[in-house]
Parts: C-alpha cells; structure tokens; sequence
C-alpha cells in the first residue's frame, strides 16, 4: 500500500532538503518528461521511494515509500522476479555458510539459479580486456551488474574488510541494477556492468594495485556501478532546453551527474549497507562518491584532461598523496566511462550502434515537438561512422593517450591498438558507404541521360 507525506512547497532554485534524500536520491519525471519515452504521472506513484511532482501542482514535492523493489519498476514478468527472489531465498536458507559451516566456494550461498557454469567460467577471466559483458549477461538472465559487482567485491575481500551484511549488499546491487533503464538502448545496466569490469582492469594496474587503499577500491567500483544511475536516455542540454525540473534543481550544472550521484546516496541510505560505520566516515564516502561520478561529465572533459596532462608534465603525481589517488581514480573512471572505442572490433561496434540509436532516438523526440534537434542526434545528417570517428578524435583518443603516458603497460598498448583499428574500421565502413551512395547517385541520374541523347538523334538514324 502507498503511503505520501506531502512536504512543504519549495521553489524549484532551492535544493531538496536533506531529510528528503535521506530517504531517496532518485528523483523521477515530472509530467513534462513524457516528450522523452518518461512514465506518465499516474505512472510515478509505482516508482519506489521517488521523490517527484505532482501532475497538478508543480512546486509540491512528494516523497512515495513502498514496501518491495519489484513493485516500482518490473522489467521482467512477475513469474521471474518471483523466480529469482524464491531461488535467492533457496541458497540464503539452504547454504552451509548461514548454518555456520564455512563454504567451499565464497559464492555459492549467493547466487541464484541463473547464474550458470559458463557464467562462473566467464568470471574467472574478469580482468581481460576483451571480456564480453554481452554474453556474460545473457547467461546470467540480465543479471551482469548484480552478479559481476558482487564478485569483483568477494575478489578484493571487500565483503570482510569493511563487514558489509551480504543481504544487505544483495539488496543493495539489485536496486542499483534496476534503477537503470532497460529501454535505453546505451545508458542501461549493462553499460554499467561493462564500465565497472574496466574500472577492475585499471584498477589492476600495477601502479594502482600498489597504492590504492581498500577505501580506494571500494569507492572506485561503487562509482563504477552507479555512475549513470536512472539515466533518462537524453542529455544535459535536452533537460534545459525543455526546462526539466532536475535542470533547475541542479542549475544547469552537471545536471545527469548530479543525479546519478544523489541517486547512489540514496540507495546506499536506503539499503542501509554502510550504517554500521561511524557518521562521520559515512557522509565522507558519499562525498568522495559524489567527486568520482562529477568526472564523468563530459562537458568538463578539458579541465580533467588538462590537468592530467600538467601532473605528468611535472612528474609530480604521488599516490602515496590521497589527493593524488583521488585525482588518478577520477581519470580511470572516466576512462572507463568511455572506454568502448578501445575495445575489440566485435564489441565497440555493438556499443557504438547502441549509444547512436540513443542519440538519434533523442533527435527524433526533437523533432517531433519541433525543438531544435541537436546536430549529433541527427539520423538525417549523421551516421554512425562519423559520429564515432568524430568521438575517437576529439574525446577518446587524447584522454587515452595521457592515460597511455601515465600507465606504460600491456593494457594501454592493447587499447591505444584496439582504437586505432576501430578508426580504420569506421573510416573504411565510411568510405564505403560514400562510394555505394555516389554509385546510387550516377545510376539515378545515367537513365535521365541516355533518354535525352535518345532524342537530339532522328529515329533510324546511326552514328558514322
């Protein structure tokens, strides 16, 4: 049964009081978001603790609490969640662990039916580079994010080092998992599943392996996995130019960003995962939380750079410096974030289609409700070449030629190698896709030609 407490009405320039938060960091659609594939408001009341507007009264606030996760947003039949839930609950009364008996495999009490053989096979081999986070959510039915976070936390002793309640942190993954939008065709569950096992890789590193704390670790793969937390599918300048509400509550600054990370704060409070440390160490993780998923606005990608590109210039990155660690963390987030160019041909390929059917799915909205359509999401003017050769060029390839710098290893050259054959390949598929449009072109346009020289010769008459 739903519960609403309305709050007192606040102008949308103030921000949301902290005791609303407290309870959730995810802030829904208002009526307006329908322009963008959002619910419709009477819609809003099944989305678990949102905080949102009311369809009839904009500046009014209402926090909605319900009882079970599935309820907010099913993404799957009902007949599978219960599946799940009934399979998770199986190994949580059956496993030796909860009877005290210590277990031979760490995570057998934990995962349930879905996750097969191969898919433990596949989890083996995390830290490879051209680990393919596709099928590895197909065998786990949609479950990447949960399954493969869980491990990389089993695989760092995450779990004991911090004395984190493993049903909460189940819990805890879940929700994470189904705060993302499954009909996103890029920003979904499954990119953060893949952003996270290339933070693991970086984070393998050896000059972070070396230095980076169990807090370090922590932090970098939770801002991993919640870095595009109930991502709406449309950018930063869409919401302002529709005069979205998390537009102004954010003041048109790192507006995405500032959500994924508030959502992040909310869920960890939610689940209660870190409520067992002190106050004072708790609020400081959120915060430093809240630094790591501010990098991955793109919009400030120069200053990061630029000052990535300065410290090794100097030679005066020290990560015995926890600032310096920091600093390093943000960078390898951020280039995990946008690391899919750097991947084999087979995967960055499915990755690029997915973030242009995302692009131009935004477009399309644009120009249905004759708002200016941005020129990336223009399917009329675009392509998938050149978006992602423009992409290569001007983002990815100078962050990761200061990361290439920064860490000289195995890793980085693979990368560097993968992208420049990723460019060939767009650039070949692009010059193709000219050449059969220019053929198309002359054979549209030969027939027109031959019927009017048809008719300056007179009927029967032949050339000498």
């Amino acid at each position: 049964m739903e519960v609403c407490y309305q709050l007192p009405v606040l102008p949308l320039d103030r921000p949301v009081p902290k005791h609303v938060l407290s309870r959730r960091g995810a802030i829904s659609f208002s009526s307006s978001s329908s322009l963008f594939g959002g619910p419709a408001p009477r819609q809003l009341s099944k989305r678990r603790g949102a905080i949102s507007y009311d369809s009839e009264d904009q500046t009014a606030l209402y926090i909605r609490m319900l009882g079970d996760v599935r309820v907010r947003k099913p993404k799957t039949p009902i007949s599978m969640n219960v599946r799940r839930l009934l399979s998770f609950q199986r190994y949580l009364h059956s496993s030796r662990f909860f009877h005290g008996i210590p277990a031979n495999n760490p995570l057998g009490y934990i995962l349930d039916d879905d996750f097969t053989g191969q898919a433990k096979l596949m989890l083996q081999k995390v830290g490879n580079w051209n680990f393919d986070i596709f099928l590895f959510d197909r065998l786990t039915n949609g479950n990447s994010l949960v399954n493969l976070t869980f491990h990389l936390f089993n695989t760092y002793g995450l779990i004991e080092l911090f004395q984190l309640d493993m049903v909460k942190l189940r819990r805890f993954l879940v929700m994470i998992q189904e705060d993302y939008r499954c009909q996103n065709p890029y920003h979904n569950a499954v990119h953060a599943a893949d952003v996270t096992q290339a933070m693991y890789c970086y984070l393998q590193e050896p000059k972070l392996a070396e230095t980076l704390t169990s807090c370090d670790l922590l932090l970098g793969l939770l801002a991993a996995a919640t870095h595009d937390l109930d991502h709406p599918g449309v950018n930063q300048p869409f919401l302002i130019k529709t005069d979205h509400y998390l537009a102004a509550l954010y003041k048109n600054s790192s507006v995405l960003e500032n959500h994924h990370w508030k959502s992040a704060v909310g869920l960890l409070r939610e689940s209660d995962l870190l409520s067992h440390l002190p106050t004072e160490d708790r609020l400081n993780m959120e915060e430093r939380l809240g630094s790591l998923i501010l990098a991955t606005d793109i919009s400030r990608q120069n200053d990061y750079l630029s000052e990535f590109r300065t410290h090794l210039d100097k030679g005066d990155l020290c990560l015995t410096n926890g600032g310096h660690r920091h600093f390093i963390l943000q960078m390898a987030l951020k280039c995990a974030d946008i690391c899919n160019p750097c991947r084999p041909w087979k995967l960055s390929k499915q990755w690029s289609e997915k973030v242009t059917e995302e692009f131009f799915h935004q477009g399309d909205i644009e120009r249905k409700h004759n708002l200016e359509v941005t020129p990336l999401c223009d399917r009329q003017s675009n392509s998938v070449a050149n978006i992602q050769i423009g992409f290569m060029a001007y983002v990815v390839e100078p962050l990761f030629v200061e990361w290439s710098r920064f860490s000289d290893t195995r890793l980085s050259q693979t990368m560097m190698s993968h992208l420049s054959l990723n460019k060939q390949g767009w650039n070949e598929g692009r010059d193709k896709q000219e050449a059969s449009s220019s053929r198309a072109s002359e054979e549209q346009r030969t027939p027109a030609t031959k019927d009017s020289n048809s008719k300056v010769l007179p009927q029967g008459s032949k050339g000498s």
